[in-house]
C-alpha cells in the first residue's frame, strides 16, 4: 500500500513538472514576442520620426539653395539667411505644439502594416531553445577559460 502511494506521487510530481516547465516556456515565448513587438513599435516610431525630420530638412536645404542662387545673381536683402532658419523654428514650434506627434504616429503605423521588412531582426525572435543553447554555451565558456587560482 505504501509502495503504491510513493509510485503516485511520482508520477503525479513529474507530471507537475512537466506542466511547470511547460508553462515556464509558455510564459518566455510571450515575453520575447511582447518585447519584439515592443521593440518593432519603438524602431517603426523612430524611422517615422526620421522621415519627418527629412521633410523638413529637405525643404531646408531646397529654401537654402534658392536663397544662395538669388543672391549670386543679385545682391538680395540681409535677411535672405533668415528664411531657412524658420524652417527650423517653425520644425520646433510644430512639434512642440501642433499635431506632429500625431503624423509620426500615422507615419510609424504605416511602417508596421506596409513595410514590416523594416523591423525584422536579423536572425528572427529568440525561442526559449536559442537562449537556454547560449546560455549553456556562455557556461561552457566560462569554465573553459577560467584560469586556477593562483598560489
Amino acid at each position: 500500500m505504501g509502495n503504491n502511494f510513493t509510485i503516485d506521487m511520482e508520477e503525479n510530481f513529474k507530471k507537475n513538472q512537466e506542466f511547470i516547465n511547460e508553462m515556464n516556456n509558455i510564459k518566455i515565448e510571450r515575453q520575447l514576442q511582447m518585447r519584439n513587438q515592443m521593440r518593432e513599435r519603438q524602431v517603426a516610431l523612430e524611422l517615422a520620426r526620421q522621415r519627418e525630420l527629412f521633410y523638413w530638412l529637405g525643404a531646408f536645404y531646397f529654401t537654402s539653395v534658392i536663397g544662395a542662387l538669388s543672391r549670386y545673381k543679385r545682391n538680395s536683402s540681409i535677411l535672405t539667411p533668415l528664411v531657412p532658419l524658420t524652417f527650423i523654428f517653425a520644425y520646433q514650434a510644430d512639434l512642440a505644439y501642433g499635431n506632429k506627434l500625431h503624423r509620426i504616429l500615422i507615419e510609424a503605423e504605416h511602417i508596421m502594416q506596409f513595410e514590416p521588412h523594416l523591423l525584422q531582426l536579423p536572425l528572427d525572435v529568440p525561442t526559449p531553445a536559442s537562449i537556454d543553447l547560449k546560455r549553456i554555451q556562455n557556461d561552457e565558456n566560462k569554465r573553459s577559460h577560467s584560469h586556477p587560482p593562483a598560489f
